[in-house]
């Protein structure tokens, strides 16, 4: 009776004593000992794990990406801010603006486009901020999620599998274990029965059948590693393609809004530029017309300047004119001077008659009541008066003291006529003098009381008038009154030769 043959008749799986050598690609898959019962080399186990790890990468990378969003979209937050502190500078209104026009195209209305566009620069960052959290930042958190999601599904797959090769491995390699142990049992066995269940024949094909299990679970698990595998150019370009999306919105941000920051600079500028040179100080003129100085209007003269009582009688000289003067000091002669004979009762000496050049204040002054008319010599065309010096100019009462001050003038008649007049003012009081000196006074113009505790004088321009003609009448008049008055003061005893 023939044997029986079994249906399978598989070989069984050995080692071979091949030399391995480092490959790449098909190669190094094709070595993967497949002659082997547990193949060595790279488990399923390492290759899930270099795939969880890149994926690792991918999402720290969409990390990143979203920090810097989110650290972008701060920054905007601060910048609005900070052109809040820009707009403070410039949100009161100019100092003395009234100066500027308040119209449009000058400077007011270029600071109100410094305020609006300064605005317009901080809704522009607010903006930026919202769009970033709203546009942006979503796109690469979904990303990220995604990229989780992958990692928890690679690492379930992939561990449900790996788990069920382990189990397959270890019962293969139980059975082989098994299948030495009876084989050295029936060689030492020496023709003793065994059970049927430690058979070698047996037992070997119990490792056919559960080496064919471990194959199948074996490719399976390396069918959805592949499939995985392939599956990852698909993701990492779903991954980039977002990341380019979300990069490229950031962009169209960030682009658009310095686009419209340089906008409203330039149109910052272009409001400053549009204002033409002379704008304001024309505005400004034509608004303080009546303050400012009229460039066409001809310069003031002191001709035609009034002020109150400039004409008054007391204000004009009973007797005017240059005299000379001995001098106090020996051998030096005489000086001219300009004298006059106020109703005051006061004769002055000036250096000249230019009220322009210097403060006309009087070099010496006599209190005609005071002083002496010594004596009058009409041959020498002088005559000595004695009194005191009550000008400024000297120092102290104690200083003025009585002295002979001689005088000449430039013929007897001009010496006799000072003489007279000096000696009326000398004796006559104010009230009297000033009535008869009014005579003389070519013009008068009487005062009210009123006006004498009026108010500081306001000077006045005077209107330029053609002067009247006089009537020979009126010369007649006052050459009558000259006479008059000439002929009283010569009646007028000196006191001299009184007391003589």
């Amino acid at each position: 009776m023939s044997a029986t043959s079994s249906p399978v008749e598989p070989k069984l799986p050995h080692r071979s004593s091949t030399l391995r050598t480092v490959s790449t690609g098909a190669e190094r898959r094709g070595s993967l000992s497949d002659d082997d019962v547990i193949p060595g080399g790279s488990s399923s186990n390492e290759t899930t794990n270099l795939l969880l790890e890149r994926l690792r990468a991918w999402k720290h990378m969409c990390g990143s990406l979203e920090e810097y969003v989110s650290v972008t979209a701060k920054v905007q937050k601060g910048m609005s801010k900070d052109f809040e502190k820009v707009l403070k500078t410039v949100n009161e209104p100019l100092r003395e603006g009234h100066h500027f026009s308040q119209s449009d195209g000058g400077v007011t209305s270029f600071f109100e486009n410094i305020r609006a566009n300064t605005q317009g620069m901080i809704n522009l960052y607010a903006d930026g901020e919202r769009n970033l959290r709203s546009s942006v930042l979503p796109t690469l958190e979904k990303l990220h999620k995604e990229i989780k999601t992958k990692s928890k599904e690679l690492q379930t797959g992939a561990s449900k599998g790996a788990k069920a090769v382990e189990k397959a491995r270890n019962l293969t390699q139980k059975h082989i274990e098994l299948l030495g142990q009876q084989t050295a049992a029936l060689d030492s066995a020496s023709g003793n029965k065994l059970e049927t269940a430690h058979d070698p024949y047996i037992v070997r094909r119990g490792i056919i059948h559960r080496l064919n299990k471990q194959v199948i679970e074996e490719n399976n698990n390396r069918q959805e590693i592949i499939a995985v595998q392939n599956n990852f150019m698909q993701f990492e370009a779903h991954v980039l393609q977002t990341v380019q999306a979300a990069m490229e919105q950031l962009v169209v941000f960030m682009g658009g809004q310095t686009d419209r920051q340089k906008t409203m600079y330039t149109d910052v500028l272009g409001t400053l530029q549009r204002i033409p040179p002379e704008f304001e100080w024309v505005n400004f003129i034509t608004r303080n017309d009546s303050t400012l100085v009229d460039p066409d209007a001809p310069p003031r003269s002191l001709s035609n300047i009034t002020f109150p009582n400039q004409e008054h009688r007391t204000t004009q000289p009973l007797i005017s004119g240059t005299l000379q003067r001995k001098s106090r000091v020996l051998g030096k002669g005489f000086t001219s001077f300009f004298y006059v004979t106020t109703h005051a009762r006061y004769l002055h000496e000036f250096k000249d008659n230019d009220d322009l050049r210097r403060d006309p204040v009087p070099e010496l002054s006599l209190f005609l009541p005071d002083s002496t008319i010594v004596s009058v010599d009409e041959v020498k065309h002088t005559f000595t008066i004695k009194g005191k010096d009550v000008s400024s100019n000297v120092v102290g009462n104690a200083f003025r003291t009585n002295t002979e001050f001689v005088f000449k003038a430039g013929s007897a008649s001009e010496a006799k006529e000072w003489a007279n007049i000096l000696k009326e003012a000398a004796h006559t009081p104010i009230a009297t003098t000033t009535a008869a000196a009014a005579v003389t006074s070519p013009i008068t113009s009487p005062i009210s009381p009123a006006s004498a505790t009026a108010q500081p004088p306001a000077y006045l321009e005077k209107e330029p008038a053609t002067q009247s003609p006089v009537s020979p009448s009126a010369v007649s008049r006052s050459n009558t009154t000259n006479t008059t008055a000439s002929s009283v003061a010569e009646k007028v005893p000196s006191p001299t030769s009184e007391k003589s």
